[in-house]
């Protein structure tokens, strides 16, 4: 690893890369950019002065893509609002061209587990959040389910289709499977909060941000984690917007969902 703890400075934030291949391009321009291919698994570090947290952030894009500054950046410049240090995960994609075939379908999550040992390694001190939008959510409720020894406090999950993507019990009913086949595949690993499979329930804390008519990631998905996290008498914060679109995040401001922030900020200090 010695040869991978050069630090790259960029415009926003320093980027450290955890794997051996080609620096990653950014697409787009402020604040619009994102990940079209991800060649490399890099951890893009905001930190400050005096932190008393640190989390690791999954930027959506239905695993076929990274929005890294409307799910990343955005989101890594708020908890440093609150004296949290954030690290941007940049993984690599289920099914997309590697050096050498195509990444795996577990690619997300090993790449993740990566940037945990990572934290493990330089700030074991600090307590840890998961904080995951959209696919993102999904992967930050699969690291939720894992078993580390950087056990996090627990995890902010928004608009994420946790687990009705899952060949079983996909929302709405009928509908297909995702390409690659690898991204399908990951899913129907982890459907996280479904009672009949065990190991996709997480042990921490949760709190949740949806929107009730949301087209792409129907409600049905996180009321079946709410439905298991009762059963299994779990603590989860879950808050339903009625008129929130998809991809909400911190930008729209033109309904209630304007104020899941604060609220995630009530929820963090009462787990700090």
């Amino acid at each position: 690893m010695a040869e991978l703890q050069h630090i790259e400075t960029s415009m926003d934030g320093n980027v450290i890369p955890l794997s051996n291949e080609a620096a990653n391009q950014l697409s787009g321009s402020w604040p619009d950019r994102s990940y079209e291919i991800v060649r490399r698994l890099e951890l893009h570090v905001f930190k400050v002065t005096k932190p008393k947290a640190q989390a690791l952030i999954y930027p959506g894009g239905g695993y076929l893509k990274l929005m890294h500054d409307k799910e990343g950046v955005e989101v890594a410049l708020w908890l440093n609002s609150l004296s949290i240090d954030a690290y941007v995960v940049t993984h690599r994609l289920p099914g997309s061209q590697a050096e050498e075939g195509l990444h795996p379908k577990d690619i997300a999550l090993t790449d993740s587990l990566s940037c945990l040992d990572y934290l493990h390694n330089s700030s074991p001190h600090l307590p840890l959040f998961h904080v995951g939008l959209s696919s993102g959510g999904h992967l930050a409720g699969v690291m939720a389910c894992q078993n580390h020894p950087l056990a996090a406090k627990g995890a902010i999950i928004a608009y994420a289709p946790v687990n009705a993507n899952h060949r079983d019990y996909k929302s709405p009913a009928g509908k297909p499977d995702y390409p690659p086949a690898e991204k399908q595949a990951f899913y129907d690993d982890w459907p996280i909060g479904i009672a009949a499979i065990p190991h996709g329930m997480p042990n921490i804390p949760l709190f949740l941000a949806y929107a009730l008519h949301d087209q792409s990631v129907p409600v049905d998905h996180v009321l079946n984690l709410i439905r298991s996290a009762r059963q299994a008498k779990r603590e989860v914060d879950a808050h339903i917007f009625g008129t929130a679109p998809h991809g909400f995040a911190l930008r729209d401001k033109s309904g209630t969902h304007a104020s899941w922030a604060s609220l995630a900020e009530q929820w963090i200090e009462r787990h700090l």
